[in-house]
């Protein structure tokens, strides 16, 4: 019986964090790891609480286990705090050198790898898109946690405030991790027109989604979201990647690391392939016209 602990970053009740959990035991089942039968999963939850998940790390890490899963970046760095002996696979991560979760992409390097949902060139793509879909934006709030390990929210603003000018855009940042500040921000850049919203990737916009989205539709703001989720929930626009192979692929690693791969040998990986979902209801609701070449390149069209 071999032993897994997994540390996620959401709620237990979380849908989104039940989903990547499943993923991530169907992933393993296809490899032969059954729960109950070769493997146990220890699972752990701590939505939005650096305390709390410094706690759990060191609960998961006094269980022995063979190897652990951080279901996301604000977790990694609790786990390696925990350890630098059990072997980590890390998801949902967006720049884990900068970070000083590795050395290296190519060459990790001590007890840590897995799989980043961010590249920088995410930022263009996310403009250019809300602009077909809404040309009269003109000012973007760009919802990103400043506070985040390593700063990565100030940077995706820093790149989105670089590149915004080539669509006649002018970026502000909204600091997503606390909900008051997230209707205080939105609600006072409404108050001026051809506004639009950009949810940058975090832990802190997932935990927060409900109310950025009804947020978005009270003051009829065009946004474009990182994960497809959003747009199930009645966001606008998604374009990121497929969130949920980042579990599928983690189990490849760590069916792999079980078997006698070290995490130092197995390269940190990026997205596979983009995904673009798009929600007609919420076109229609905003008086939006989605165009042709959108709609195309869509992978999901919901409504």
């Amino acid at each position: 019986m071999r032993r897994i602990g997994v540390l996620m970053p959401l709620g237990a009740n979380d849908s989104q964090g039940q989903a990547r959990l499943s993923t991530f035991r169907k992933a393993l089942q296809e490899r032969g790891w059954i729960e109950g039968r070769n493997i146990r999963l220890d699972v752990r939850w701590g939505p939005g609480d650096a305390a709390r998940y410094r706690r759990l790390a060191d609960e998961l890490v006094s269980l022995s286990p063979d190897i652990l899963l951080a279901g996301g970046g604000l977790v990694v760095a609790s786990l390696q705090k925990a350890t630098q002996r059990v072997p980590i696979v890390f998801t949902a991560t967006v720049d884990p050198v900068a970070l000083g979760y590795v050395a290296s992409l190519g060459r990790p390097g001590g007890n840590t790898t897995g799989f980043i949902n961010f590249e920088y060139s995410l930022c263009g793509k996310w403009l250019e898109k809300l602009k077909q879909i809404a040309p009269s934006v003109e000012r973007v709030a760009v919802l990103q946690d400043p506070t985040g390990p390593g700063a990565i929210g100030t940077a995706q603003f820093n790149e989105i405030e670089r590149v915004a000018p080539r669509f006649g855009i002018k970026a502000i940042p909204v600091d997503v991790k606390d909900p008051d500040n997230i209707q205080r921000g939105i609600t006072s850049f409404a108050r001026d027109e051809n506004g639009g919203l950009v949810i940058t990737a975090s832990a802190f916009a997932t935990l927060h989604r409900d109310l950025i989205i009804t947020l978005a539709a009270r003051h009829r703001l065009p946004a474009i979201y990182a994960v497809p989720f959003f747009v199930f929930s009645g966001g606008l626009i998604s374009l990121g990647p497929v969130f949920l192979d980042q579990y599928r692929r983690a189990g490849d690693y760590v069916d792999l690391i079980l078997k006698g791969a070290k995490p130092a040998d197995l390269p940190v990986q990026a997205p596979v392939r983009l995904e673009m979902a798009v929600n007609l209801a919420t076109a229609k609701a905003l008086g939006l016209e989605v165009p042709k070449i959108v709609l195309v390149r869509a992978d999901q069209v919901i409504g």
